[in-house]
């Protein structure tokens, strides 16, 4: 029996680095940990941003019982990670960005504007004016 389908879970952009490797350690022969996108944002938003956790919850469009399951994997993939020295990836889940993103069609800059309401008409970073709203499509 198949349970309902996961809602997306909302992410205010994305992260900074596409993930980590282990510093004086040999390449592990266990793999990768990969950290989905929610999963980085729970941390983001609780331990970076010092929300509670029904802030937090709200701003990903999810339950606080929710949030709290993506959180506890994102701390367990990054212990499992540490104490093992393998690398993190960050990628994958079903996420959307909030709707003040977008890409250059030029130089594929992705950038935010801090009014949801307005399109910028040129790229931030060449000045192009193939600018579009980024869309992160889900995947599972």
């Amino acid at each position: 029996m198949k349970g309902r389908p996961k809602r997306i879970r909302r992410i205010s952009g994305m992260p900074a680095v596409a993930g980590f490797m282990p510093y004086g350690h040999q390449e592990s022969q266990a793999g990768t940990i990969f950290l989905l996108f929610e999963e980085y944002e729970s941390l983001k938003l609780l331990d970076y941003e010092k929300q509670t956790q029904e802030q937090a919850a709200q701003a990903m469009g999810v339950s606080r019982p929710t949030l709290t399951r993506i959180y506890m994997s994102a701390r367990e993939k990054i212990a499992t990670a540490f104490v093992e020295g393998r690398q993190i990836a960050v990628e994958g889940g079903k996420v959307e960005l909030d709707g003040h993103w977008f890409v250059c069609g030029a130089c594929g800059a992705v950038f935010s504007h801090p009014d949801p309401e307005v399109v910028p008409e040129t790229c931030a970073l060449c000045g192009s004016r193939l600018i579009s709203r980024y869309i992160l499509g889900p995947k599972e």
